[in-house]
């Protein structure tokens, strides 16, 4: 008998609106596989570009978003030999996390560290990752470097502020609302800025003479340029989202987008080397898709002894939708997380 889950499905991209919660049969997990019985989702803004069709990634037809989750092992494969029904864990999939229940590949799971909540765990993964491999990997972050980091009160930023510090760089914050600002203290930023329109002079106010070796951008536009133009020669600018494009509604504003692409950033690829700056991005599936360096990089992250994720919002299962539109805001904070 196949096990009946719940799960959040789109018949298509397009319409949030078209977002239904449904129940359907789960196949047993094949040799390799791992049913996880979820309890925690953790909300990216992969997901809302996903489910507007903007996500080059996006499945065609119907899919259920969601990146990242954590929970306990329902039932395993015959070939998996790596975990046991009961065992807490959190994992990575490219979509079907908004689920009661998701059949996985072993290799995307690991171990909810004990002292972790299920909230923590499905606050983890995606975060980290995308942090680690912005800062270090592509970065290249040097101890005393400078390393400027946007959205910093959100779960990637508060994971790459506390990469950064044990890596002994100096940081610098950015967030859209004074409010958030308190937060960039507490996390142990060394400076932070309120993105305004006087963002430029304010980020060279806040370097104080120093150099900025490194950015990690996930906004676009004029602060993208703006970013750039300060950053120093043989600095770098790590580029993995463009929150620009974002909007609370069920749709996107497709006249808004348009008028947003076309005064996109245009940076002369030949004047770089004059310059002496690199543009660099990537995007998580990247990593997701070559397995054994995910797990590479995972292994350099556990030597740091990161503390738990930032969890600023939970949501109960049935009101999903109400944390996507809180979400979709920008008002949040950490990691907002739907409990199963």
């Amino acid at each position: 008998m196949l096990l009946q889950r719940s799960c959040y499905r789109m018949p298509k991209a397009g319409s949030i609106a078209h977002l239904t919660l449904v129940e359907e049969p789960l196949p047993h997990p094949s040799d390799q596989e791992v049913c996880v019985e979820v309890k925690a989702i953790g909300l990216n803004f992969a997901d809302i570009f996903a489910m507007y069709g903007l996500y080059s990634a996006t499945p065609e037809g119907s899919f259920v978003p969601g990146l990242e989750y954590a929970g306990v092992v329902h039932t395993v494969g015959k070939n998996v030999t790596t975990v046991k029904p009961g065992d807490r864990v959190m994992g990575v999939t490219r979509f079907g996390g908004y689920a009661s229940h998701i059949n996985t590949d072993y290799r995307y799971l690991i171990p909810v560290p004990g002292d972790w909540s299920f909230d923590e765990g499905a606050a983890y993964l995606v975060q980290v990752l995308t942090a680690y491999y912005g800062l270090k990997n592509l970065g290249a972050l040097k101890a005393g470097q400078t390393v400027l980091i946007h959205s910093a009160a959100g779960g990637v930023g508060i994971l790459a502020n506390r990469i950064a510090k044990k890596m002994g760089a100096y940081t610098i914050g950015t967030v859209g609302s004074e409010y958030k600002l308190e937060l960039l203290e507490m996390e142990g930023y060394d400076k932070g800025i309120v993105r305004t329109k006087s963002f430029k002079e304010d980020l060279i106010q806040a370097l104080d003479g120093k150099e900025l070796h490194l950015i990690m951008e996930c906004i676009g536009g004029e602060i993208l340029s703006q970013g750039f133009d300060v950053l120093a020669p043989m600095g770098r600018m790590v580029v993995y989202g463009s929150a620009q494009y974002g909007s609370p509604g069920d749709r996107p504003n497709y006249l808004r987008l348009l008028y947003l692409y076309l005064r996109r950033p245009k940076l002369d690829i030949q004047n770089l080397t004059n310059l002496n700056k690199s543009l660099m991005a990537f995007n998580l599936i990247h990593l997701y898709e070559r397995v054994e360096i995910m797990h590479e990089i995972l292994a350099e992250i556990e030597n740091l002894s990161l503390s738990a994720p930032l969890v600023g919002h939970t949501f109960p299962y049935k009101d999903l939708r109400d944390a996507i539109k809180l979400f979709q805001k920008g008002k949040t904070i950490g990691k907002v997380v739907v409990k199963i």
